[in-house]
């Protein structure tokens, strides 16, 4: 089992070399016309290159390279196709962004580029095992439902990272919280020998997590460069097979332990707890465009981060605030499973009123220091 230095080395390296590759991306971009333009819908005011997925593919292409030759990797790549499927799905996965930046794709277009991953991911094993559910017995998926089960995984999780990506390092922050929290809970369960062997889990993880912190000092407000679809769809592959790799094979004959049962007995609600945000996001989005009969890629500025600007709050108070509260749900889910104390939330219900008070509250004040009232 790798020891957690060895994965904190390989995030290492995906952060670094993602960092060094933006600026040549960005210059690169440039040159090529590869820019966004600003309009009604957007909130940046300059031009900027909107292909930044093309660093954070090649930070991850290359700390998966190294990862791949280091020793104490080998037995998650000796005799497994996994790996392999992984990286053929997010090359697929990250072209079609591409391609949708530079050149536009249709929303039909993007889902079918979607389905075609997720083809790649079955073919390869990159699937779930088990359909844990709270309460109810372990559904053991069949070869008829793996396919669609990881479709819709899949669509869920690049859609709800692609839709929340409207802010300078709104989603580059998000992800790399979650997919932080996410590898210290999928480490875990890997040292507790939950997980069935080998398991690329706790390294995608810690790989996306390396990616964002490499792209968010190019990416933060004000941003020299976006992640556009490309990186969107990308984070957005690497969080699904992270988390159906681990949430999905968390093996039932292992009891739980006793104060962490229900993250234990079913980790598939783990992942839709630390992406509560971009997923909340996702569902108001398909109910709002609904309601209004308007297609599902229609865009709008209807989104979190949009509401938070409408209060009152500026682009970067907006993208904290954000940050925070994915922050707080990844502490709901690492509490119960890192402490070996009795759980007690209450720490964590004052932390989120006191957030939710200052995200409600806090224009209102200033609004009213600046009137003088």
């Amino acid at each position: 089992m790798p020891s957690t230095a060895a994965y904190l080395a390989i995030g290492g390296v995906a952060a670094v070399a993602t960092f060094l590759l933006t600026p040549l991306v960005g210059y690169l971009a440039r040159r090529l016309g590869w820019v966004v333009e600003p309009d009604a819908r957007r909130v940046h005011k300059v031009t900027t290159p909107d292909v930044g997925g093309i660093a954070m593919f090649g930070g991850f292409a290359i700390a998966f390279a190294v990862a791949r030759l280091t020793h104490v990797f080998g037995p998650l790549f000796a005799a497994n196709s996994e790996p392999y499927g992984v990286f053929l799905g997010a090359f697929v996965m990250f072209a079609v962004g591409l391609v949708d930046d530079v050149r536009e794709l249709s929303a039909p277009a993007k889902v079918f580029g979607t389905v075609v991953v997720a083809v790649i991911l079955v073919y390869f094993g990159v699937t779930m095992f088990y359909l844990r559910v709270p309460f109810s017995p372990v559904f053991v998926l069949s070869d008829d439902w793996v396919p669609l089960v990881t479709v819709v995984w899949l669509l869920v999780m690049t859609q709800a990272i692609n839709l929340i990506d409207g802010l300078d390092g709104l989603a580059a922050g998000i992800v790399a919280i979650s997919a932080g929290a996410f590898f210290v809970y999928s480490h875990k369960l890997d040292q507790l020998h939950y997980l069935t062997p080998p398991n690329l889990g706790p390294l995608i993880a810690i790989m996306t997590l390396g990616i964002c912190i490499g792209f968010l000092p190019h990416n933060f407000n004000p941003a020299r460069i976006f992640m556009g679809d490309s990186g969107a769809l990308l984070l957005g592959m690497l969080m699904a097979v992270s988390t159906s790799v681990v949430g999905g094979r968390a093996d039932p004959s292992n009891p739980s332990l006793p104060g962490q049962s229900y993250f234990f007995y079913a980790p598939l609600v783990v992942p839709i707890l630390i992406l509560g945000v971009p997923i909340l996001d996702a569902l108001f989005a398909v109910v709002r465009r609904a309601s209004r009969r308007q297609g599902l890629a229609t865009a709008d500025k209807g989104h979190l981060h949009h509401r938070l600007m409408d209060l009152g709050h500026g682009q970067r108070r907006s993208v904290l605030i954000l940050w925070l509260w994915t922050a707080l749900l990844s502490t709901v889910v690492l509490y119960p499973v890192l402490t070996e104390s009795d759980v007690s939330y209450i720490p964590i219900g004052a932390a989120a009123l006191a957030l939710g008070l200052f995200t409600v509250l806090h224009p209102q004040l200033q609004r009213r220091r600046s009137n003088g009232t």
